[in-house]
């Protein structure tokens, strides 16, 4: 005799399951590749000094800090989530401190971090997140963690305009292409968008980042022209872009060092 819970109580446990997950993680897969892409490739360019790794945690603390701070922007109920804000907001400003005592240059980038985080902020207030000004204040949040990472490092942040750029142009393509593959995938416009997007950013790579990084965007120039229209799942979608994640990091650090 079968002592397998029923198909609706496994679903139920599931379920649950996801929703203390949800309750800690965001379910916003991508914003990790988003959120260690720039980081990683930067560190391995100016290579590793010990405050690189408390900035790792404090990034990753502030990302989700942020992300909860943004549900009560867009709620009003801070109640929700204030285990939430305490935890990681404390894991943030704990993890920073030494970053600040080693390099307290890296505190000039604070006003641009502000003046994104009040776009989002703005975006999530209108419950507007999904705009497309907003994602890209997102990127550029992301992409500014280049020149911190510089920054702790002793490096002139000028030095790493290329990486930041090569970066910055691939999550500003995958931006584009993934909303063809989900929310606007009816859409000619954003289509056309985002092939003629890649192209251009393919033009760029071959001009002024080396052959390595020119041949990665030719790849993502050909997955922006011919998936849109196929009917692929969040989760392969989400596959597709792990992998042009770590074909940029490659090129890109092996162009750079």
């Amino acid at each position: 005799m079968s002592t397998a819970p029923p198909a609706a109580a496994r679903s139920e446990v599931a379920g649950r399951q996801r929703g203390r997950r949800h309750r800690w993680l965001p379910p916003q897969h991508g914003a990790w590749a988003m959120l260690l892409l720039p980081y990683a490739t930067a560190v391995c360019v100016t290579g590793l000094r010990w405050p690189h790794l408390p900035l790792l945690g404090a990034w990753l603390a502030a990302y989700l800090f942020s992300y909860y701070a943004l549900l009560v922007v867009k709620t009003g109920r801070a109640d929700r989530v204030r285990p939430q804000l305490l935890l990681y907001g404390a894991a943030a400003a704990l993890l920073v401190t030494p970053v600040l005592l080693a390099r307290p240059a890296v505190l000039s980038y604070a006003p641009l971090y502000a003046l994104l985080a009040a776009v989002n902020a703005g975006y999530a207030r209108r419950r507007r997140e999904r705009a497309l000004l907003n994602d890209l204040a997102s990127v550029a949040q992301s992409v500014l963690v280049v020149f911190v990472v510089a920054t702790v490092a002793g490096v002139p942040p000028a030095g790493l305009v290329g990486v930041a750029g090569a970066v910055a142009a691939y999550l500003i393509g995958t931006v584009l292409y993934v909303k063809t593959m989900i929310r606007e995938r009816e859409s000619v416009g954003y289509r056309w968008a985002s092939r003629a997007y890649h192209l251009a950013a393919l033009v760029v790579a071959a001009a002024w980042w080396g052959p390595a990084v020119a041949a990665v965007f030719a790849l993502l120039l050909l997955r922006a022209a011919l998936l849109p229209g196929r009917r692929l799942a969040p989760v392969r979608v989400g596959l597709v872009e792990l992998v042009g994640s770590l074909l940029v990091f490659a090129a890109v650090v092996g162009h750079w060092t």
